[in-house]
């Protein structure tokens, strides 16, 4: 599976120029040399060329290799263009595999890993290395990265622990008679997008409208309030999509203005440093006494392999035990983009569903952008963890309190 470099190539130049103009040309000039070869091999690999995309690829390495970095430029830069490296090297491995040359995919695929390759899952199951999966040197090799999968280190995350959660907060949601939420089931006319069928249709219905009406730009958190009519407005007055927590938050407040208890959700990784999140809903159904997942980012909800809709505990224990989960079919991005299971969930869900947080009450406007109100975080990790939340969130390791069924407030 061919890897993108130009993006690495971009962000070096960038650090670069902030730099002595002499740093920035000799990248600039570098980066000028390698452009038509990566243009080559891209071409080469689509045509099935697979002995010229092997020498374009040797002809970037030469010229990567052959940068003398300074010590400085190296503590600077040096990372970035390991990642480079790491990447051609993989395309190589690719390339070399589907020439059937077995024995130098394989060398590369450990070059590859030697400059920092970690994606288990991707070269696991790249389609690409069909010739060497079941050679011992390529499983060999996969498994001295098994330890940066995803899933591997939520699967070795410790369990949850019963405590004494009597100085936490009690989880309240917005009654449906708040005036600002009548006026959200009003103005949205959420009784018709929810439709005339059951509980869990209508949950489903007004997860796809969200999804259908308000477009995900993960770059992006739209300069507006954080209640379901502010952020529509948003979107629909500059054309501007808005993250994943809006879209949670709005989804959430539109549950709450129909009566069913709501959560904005955000799921996290094990790193610190990692600053990708992602931020999901889930709902109360009383027809199943429990909390539902609903992803309005990507119209996903998931469910066993006999039916059963699931709660993000039931997903988060389920990926941990290696038990079956089904994504809906119609799971996509921006209806651009569709999403299968292994990626959405073994994969991107994996790493963010390593401890979770949110707000001890959830309503209309939880998150005001022009007014200072007091605002509690409850995070949920697993023992021993120890997270980066702000001074806002308290902690716990009791799942039963996390997942309380919820009581509405007067409010």
């Amino acid at each position: 599976m061919k890897k993108n470099l130009l993006l690495f190539f971009a962000l070096i130049v960038a650090a670069l120029s902030a730099h002595a103009q002499t740093d920035s040309d000799r990248m600039n000039k570098l980066i000028a040399e390698l452009t038509p070869l990566d243009s080559a091999y891209k071409a080469q690999y689509e045509n099935k060329d697979y002995s010229a995309a092997i020498q374009s690829i040797n002809q970037m390495l030469k010229l990567w290799n052959g940068m003398k970095l300074s010590k400085e430029e190296n503590e600077k830069y040096g990372a970035a263009i390991k990642n480079s490296v790491a990447i051609l090297y993989y395309n190589q491995a690719c390339s070399y595999s589907l020439a059937n040359k077995r024995k130098e995919a394989i060398d590369a695929l450990r070059q590859s890993v030697a400059y920092g390759y970690t994606n288990y899952r991707s070269a696991k199951n790249d389609e690409d290395f069909k010739n060497i999966q079941n050679d011992k040197k390529f499983k060999k090799i996969l498994e001295s990265i098994r330890q940066y999968d995803k899933l591997f280190i939520l699967q070795h995350s410790k369990g949850y622990n019963k405590e004494n959660t009597d100085s936490l907060p009690h989880f309240r949601y917005q009654s449906p008679e708040n005036y600002s939420l009548k006026y959200t089931r009003n103005f949205f006319n959420l009784d018709s997008v929810a439709g005339n069928g059951d509980e869990i249709s209508k949950f489903k219905n007004i997860l796809k409208f969200v999804h259908d009406t308000i477009q995900h730009d993960g770059g992006n958190f739209g300069f507006c309030e954080s209640d379901p009519i502010d952020i529509y407005n948003y979107h629909k007055t500059t054309g501007k999509g808005v993250n994943c927590r809006q879209l949670a938050i709005t989804l959430c407040g539109m549950y709450l203005a129909m009566g069913y208890p709501a959560r904005y959700v955000t799921c996290l990784p094990q790193d610190a440093n990692d600053s990708d999140c992602h931020v999901i809903c889930c709902v109360y159904s009383q027809k199943l006494d429990k909390w539902l997942w609903m992803d309005p980012t990507f119209n996903a909800y998931v469910e066993d392999d006999k039916g059963n809709l699931l709660s993000i505990e039931e997903v988060r224990s389920r990926l941990i035990a290696n038990q079956p989960l089904v994504l809906n079919e119609d799971a996509n991005w921006n209806n651009k983009k569709t999403y299968n299971k292994e990626y959405y969930l073994d994969y991107y869900m994996a790493k963010n569903l390593y401890w979770l947080e949110c707000t001890d009450f959830n309503c209309f406007n939880p998150e005001p952008r022009f007014r200072d109100i007091k605002r509690t975080y409850i995070g949920l990790v697993p023992q021993g963890f120890t997270s980066k939340a702000t001074e806002d969130t308290m902690l716990t390791s009791d799942p039963d309190y996390f997942w309380q069924k919820p009581t509405t407030s007067k409010n």
